[in-house]
């Protein structure tokens, strides 16, 4: 099957049966094949896990060889809330896809994404109307928590890493995200790793590995 979202895809090896799917999205300027690598690391843990990882549905304003989820030229918040909520329907109808494909419901779903990826992972991994097995996310915020206060539809488990040196997206945005979740009775778990800017180090990559396999 072709998805509506162009993906690069790691099947597990030898044949194994899928009974669960790692969906990755990347960052601003970022592609799936990029943010692939994380897959690489954990697929030997998951041998049942099929990972997929979309290109964003628009070139990247600012790096045309990249993808985005958003423009972030124009930094008006109400128009990148807009921009956000057409992405999240890209990207639903791309799970929708993957679903049918694999014939596997919400629960058999992790959703997990870097920056700009981890707040369309909140964004979507809360407002559908059944949870996912687990929200992971690395360097994000919620873009606007008002907004996802309302459309709020399921308590998906979530994980939130970020590093203390971050200067893209910066370290408070963690503590918000993890205060507007506990509020909205979201079971939250956070990580802030030490002398980490705007990446996922391996020990962000391990802290993640180890809550997808309590999860999954």
């Amino acid at each position: 099957m072709t998805f509506c979202l162009e993906s690069t895809i790691i099947k597990p090896e030898k044949n194994e049966d899928i009974n669960s799917a790692l969906v990755l999205l990347h960052g601003y300027g970022g592609d799936g094949k990029d943010i692939s690598i994380l897959a690489l690391n954990w697929k030997r843990y998951m041998p049942n896990t099929i990972f997929i990882c979309p290109n964003g549905h628009e070139t990247c304003a600012i790096n045309p060889s990249g993808y985005q989820w958003f423009d972030l030229t124009n930094n008006n918040h109400n128009y990148i809330l807009n921009e956000s909520l057409k992405a999240e329907k890209k990207i639903n109808n791309f799970l929708d896809e993957v679903k049918e494909e694999y014939n596997l419901q919400n629960n058999r779903i992790i959703l997990s994404g870097f920056s700009q990826g981890c707040m369309m992972s909140i964004n979507i991994g809360l407002t559908t109307n059944k949870p996912f097995c687990c929200i992971v996310g690395f360097s994000g915020k919620i873009i606007d928590t008002e907004n996802l206060k309302i459309r709020k539809k399921n308590p998906s488990n979530t994980l939130l890493i970020h590093g203390d040196q971050d200067d893209v997206v910066s370290p408070t945005h963690l503590l918000e995200a993890k205060d507007f979740l506990l509020r909205e009775n979201v079971d939250v778990e956070t990580h802030l790793i030490k002398n980490c800017s705007h990446h996922i180090p391996v020990e962000a990559s391990s802290i993640a590995l180890n809550y997808i396999l309590k999860k999954i």
